[in-house]
């Protein structure tokens, strides 16, 4: 298994498939990075060479901030936005979509299970 970024990036898939397991590269990123380092995006992770994992390794360490740094970096601008309380900081608070999208009937990922509010007795 290669391990690119501090993550095991599986052997049995192409190139720029196996690098968008890294937080932070997706496909257009990976095919680019690919093409930066001379591999072949159809070669699967499990035939290149030690010189074309190394040379891969160096490019996303020095070209593109990835993993822990990206993910900090991201919390950190949630952070500003609570704390200036910004329209989304506050939804970010209150765990409600932040992009307009409507919260009557969906949203439910952001808001979570449902929570059943019986009615008043008469």
């Amino acid at each position: 298994m290669a391990r690119i970024a501090g993550i095991d990036i599986p052997r049995n898939k192409r190139g720029v498939i196996a690098l968008t397991y890294i937080y932070g590269i997706g496909r257009s990123r990976a095919s680019e990075l690919l093409g930066e380092c001379g591999v072949s995006e159809d070669k699967k992770v499990q035939d290149w060479t030690d010189e074309e994992v190394g040379s891969i390794r160096n490019a996303i360490s020095t070209s593109f901030k990835v993993e822990g740094e990206l993910r900090s970096e991201v919390q950190s601008h949630i952070k500003r936005l609570m704390d200036i309380g910004s329209y989304r900081g506050i939804r970010h608070r209150n765990g409600l979509p932040l992009r307009g999208q409507r919260t009557k009937n969906n949203s439910r990922t952001r808001k979570g299970k449902r929570k059943t509010v019986a009615n008043k007795k008469k």
